[in-house]
């Protein structure tokens, strides 16, 4: 073999090999990399999409919350005391009148700003929640608590709550059956969530 021969064989491949050879093992890198990471991405999908199905499930069957389910006892109760009201009632046979104080207690500390902008439609709706009610009605203590539930719903009607009727809640609580427990079961369900927590008398009078 010659000399020149030899010198042909080793000498380097051209410039222009070299660069396409540097280019398509570049290519490879960066769509390995991209696979790579696209890999990465779909399992992240994959088990963030299983952890909310599994929560779904646990959460499943279970009751929504109300603001007002349970109280916290660190939590400085929110109150609201308004003036006191003397209404006629609705006795027929007789002119029987009441004088009531009523005090709401609030879900939330910044509701009382709005109740006293909408003071003259809260204090109509009690107005109207009482003149409904007899003497005998509200002498009992079950017509007092029914008394403080309606009051409680027509100040959150003032506000601008949709609240429905009682004829509408009876409606979807009597959809459940007769069963005495599926029926509050279900009239509690079909209760909306209110910004008054409770009603409190002060002062209850009727003469």
């Amino acid at each position: 073999m010659s000399a020149a021969a030899t010198a042909d064989e080793a000498a380097p491949p051209p410039k222009g090999k070299k660069k396409l050879i540097i280019i398509i093992a570049a290519v490879l890198v960066v769509v390995l990399a991209g696979g790579g990471a696209a890999l990465m991405l779909m399992k992240k999908s994959s088990a963030a999409a299983e952890d909310a199905a599994e929560t779904a499930e646990a959460d499943e069957g279970k009751p929504a919350k109300k603001a007002d389910a349970k109280r916290d006892p660190k939590a400085v109760p929110v109150f609201v005391s308004l003036d006191p009201f003397t209404v006629n009632l609705a006795d027929r046979d007789s002119d029987r009148y009441a004088q009531v104080a009523v005090t709401l207690e609030l879900t939330d500390a910044t509701l009382e700003p709005q109740i006293k902008s909408y003071m003259p439609a809260v204090r109509h709706n009690i107005l109207l929640a009482l003149s409904d009610r007899t003497a005998g009605e509200l002498l009992a203590r079950d017509g007092k608590q029914a008394l403080a539930e309606r009051i409680r719903r027509e100040t959150a009607r003032a506000l601008g709550y949709k609240v429905p009727s009682e004829e509408q809640i009876q409606a979807a609580a009597d959809e459940a059956g007769s069963e005495d427990a599926q029926r509050k079961k279900r009239r509690k369900a079909a209760e909306p969530e209110l910004p008054i927590r409770a009603v409190h008398f002060g002062n209850f009078i009727i003469q």
